[in-house]
């Protein structure tokens, strides 16, 4: 790797990495401070809830606030507010009050992903961004991994209380690192951009649905790995479920198997990215989307550990490669002029129907059995793979994966 090129990326990566391990930190020693509060399985559950709703809530609008302002700026200030939050949660006696403050904090996390994701895209030079999402894929991974881990350990030595303090640390760290990256939109500031209003919300809903009318194709790709989130959210529902009452696996089996989809993961993030050069986008996608159900398939269908543990590593392992693959298409395709209201629009959508999709898994699995549900889901879940592969490997749209549809300097 050439230094020079790889080097605010890198530290662009060191950022992601610190805010995602502080992230499992903060979610299991919330999980845990709750339940100590409540002794109620409702309240950690709604915890839970509270992602989605905040992500349905926040896509209405935030890409119409993103494309108008200093995406590195805004992920300062969004890294220092939710440090602020989290720090004071502690403090808090009122549940209520407690529940309001994380929903704030997912917003800010759902603020923060999307414009990441366009400061990445701007970053990142074409040749290298397939790389540059293996990398953050494997860091995001071994956060999977280590979070639980360093979470425990913190509860060693102190208490969640503790853990959620080191978090706000971690995001003000994060925060100081992004404040070294390059700042590569100098022209726009928070006071310069235009207030926000309905009225120019409602226009950038209508703009964002002329460019998807526009290129039907390069919305359905995008659309097809949304489908693929929500089967994999209302799947990952169950799962728990499956593992402790179906299979009879105890906690620490089940956490044994959680760290099996890890190293999955992040076997397959390694490959990517030491590959890239080697692994075309529609290999990357039409692998990841057929084979990732497959594994889902063989988890459902499996009578022991060592066959649950083998569909377990073959789905995040697949999973690797649809998430480089796709997320690499969207970054070439679609303008990051309009980036965050393209995905804001269908993050809606999907956000609905991740909704939908879980209580109607989680409705069935009781009215019927978990395996047989899990087994009808996982069969639609492969459907939407094999009808990935005719549109992915379309030959009259191959040049959609290796140019751009909007020619722009990029900054690395």
């Amino acid at each position: 790797m050439d230094f020079k090129t790889w080097k605010h990326p890198a530290l662009l990566l060191t950022s992601v990495g610190i805010s995602n391990l502080g992230a499992w930190v903060y979610f299991i020693a919330l999980n845990l401070i709750v339940l100590d509060r409540t002794n109620s399985a409702l309240a950690v559950s709604i915890l839970y809830m509270l992602v989605p709703i905040a992500a349905l809530l926040t896509s209405f609008w935030s890409g119409s606030l993103i494309d108008r302002v200093d995406k590195r700026n805004m992920m300062v200030l969004l890294d220092v507010s939710r440090a602020v939050l989290i720090a004071i949660l502690p403090f808090i006696d009122s549940l209520f009050v407690l529940y309001a403050l994380v929903f704030l904090i997912n917003m800010g996390s759902s603020l923060f992903e999307s414009a990441s994701l366009i400061y990445m895209t701007k970053l990142v030079s074409h040749n290298n961004r397939q790389r540059f999402n293996a990398l953050k894929n494997f860091i995001q991974s071994c956060g999977f991994i280590l979070g639980p881990t360093i979470a425990g350990l913190l509860f060693l030595v102190g208490s969640p209380a503790f853990a959620i303090y080191m978090n706000a640390g971690a995001l003000a760290l994060s925060a100081l690192i992004l404040f070294f990256l390059p700042d590569l939109e100098k022209r726009t500031t928070f006071a310069e951009a235009e207030r926000l209003s309905l009225r120019m919300i409602a226009d950038d809903w209508k703009e964002t649905l002329r460019f998807t009318h526009k290129h039907r194709y390069i919305t359905l790709v995008y659309a097809l790995f949304c489908v693929i989130t929500i089967f994999m959210s209302g799947l990952d529902s169950l799962e728990a479920s499956f593992a402790t009452r179906v299979l009879a696996f105890s906690e620490s089996t089940y956490g044994f198997l959680v760290s099996i989809a890890g190293v999955g993961i992040i076997a397959g993030s390694v490959i990517n990215a030491t590959c890239s050069k080697w692994l075309s986008l529609r290999f990357l996608i039409g692998f990841g989307a057929v084979t990732t159900p497959v594994g889902y398939l063989i988890f459902a269908a499996a009578t022991d550990f060592i066959f649950a543990a083998f569909g377990f590593f073959l789905l995040t392992f697949a999973l690797s490669f649809a998430n480089t693959g796709f997320l690499s298409f969207y970054q070439n395709n679609v303008p990051v002029s309009i980036m965050g209201r393209f995905s804001g629009v269908l993050n809606v959508a999907e956000s609905v129907f991740v909704i939908g999709l879980t209580l109607a898994i989680g409705m069935l699995a009781e009215v019927f059995s978990i395996r047989s549900t899990y087994i009808v889901f996982s069969l639609g879940f492969l459907l939407i793979g094999l009808i990935t592969l005719p549109i992915v490997f379309k030959h009259s749209k191959r040049k959609l994966y290796t140019l751009t549809v909007e020619a722009e300097q990029k900054v690395s």
